[in-house]
């Protein structure tokens, strides 16, 4: 379960980039009180635009980034009072995370896999489990400094999930992936769904979100613009299609 009420984060920005960037203020507020709850076996899906806030709004339930103001709670843990709690319970999936290249995938997810304390057995079970879905097994020990974009994503995904937490929160899961590995990705937060965890996951690609939402929220400049069931967002459509009919919530005007 991840509960976020109220949710607001302000960022500190320098002159030079007010300046650059013609900004009236020093402050800029990338998130403004955002309210959505994930619920366990259900996957929810929050899309929005480049620079609306998503990706702030996972760190932030990710304890990477502290809220300005308001609540988030992941799996019963407080993201302010009990960060180690929210860890142990979430594994979090972004773009931007780095590998340490000098290691092989086997060589890290072993080491995460100790971080985690897990049992050698159960690390070894979840690892061969992992691998085997994403086909990890014929570079799995190369330098991942060697791997294409994709192979490193896919090192990414075991590293979140070895621990195999209550939570999942996937950034843009299948970024720089073929198709069959993206329909690896796919098959995989199903059968996670399917196991009861509590799933949120971001995408630009309106397909993954016709496959997998089960709720949806869009958020844009900061804040909710839309949030419901996907089975209602599809009862109000006013559009053809999916990324016309999200186009058309980003660029509503409110009242």
């Amino acid at each position: 379960m991840i509960a976020v009420e109220h949710l607001s984060k302000v960022f500190k920005v320098g002159k030079k980039q007010q300046r650059a960037e013609n900004l009236k203020s020093s402050e800029v507020k990338a998130v403004d009180d955002v309210s959505f709850e994930c619920r366990p076996g259900r996957v929810f899906s929050l899309l929005g635009p480049n620079g609306a806030g998503k990706t702030t709004t996972l760190r932030i339930i990710a304890t990477i980034l502290k809220p300005t103001e308001g609540r988030v709670s992941v799996a019963g843990h407080d993201v302010l009072s009990d960060p180690k709690g929210v860890k142990k319970s979430l594994g979090f999936l972004t773009g931007s995370t780095g590998l340490y290249e000098r290691l092989t995938p086997d060589e890290l997810i072993t080491f995460f896999g100790k971080l985690y304390d897990m049992p050698k057995a159960l690390l070894e079970t979840r690892k061969k489990e992992l691998f085997d879905l994403l086909d990890i097994h014929p570079f799995a020990n190369k330098k991942i400094g060697k791997l294409s974009t994709g192979m490193k994503q896919k090192v990414s995904i075991v590293r979140t999930m070895i621990h195999d937490p209550q939570v999942l929160v996937f950034d843009e899961p299948t970024s720089g992936l073929d198709v069959i590995s993206s329909a690896a990705i796919i098959e995989l937060i199903r059968r996670n769904r399917e196991r009861g965890k509590t799933i949120i996951f971001s995408t630009h690609i309106m397909g993954e979100v016709e496959l997998l939402a089960d709720d949806i929220a869009i958020i844009h400049e900061g804040r909710i613009k839309y949030l419901d069931t996907f089975e209602g967002f599809r009862a109000q459509m006013r559009s053809s299609s999916l990324v016309e009919e999200f186009i058309r919530i980003v660029n509503e005007k409110g009242e």
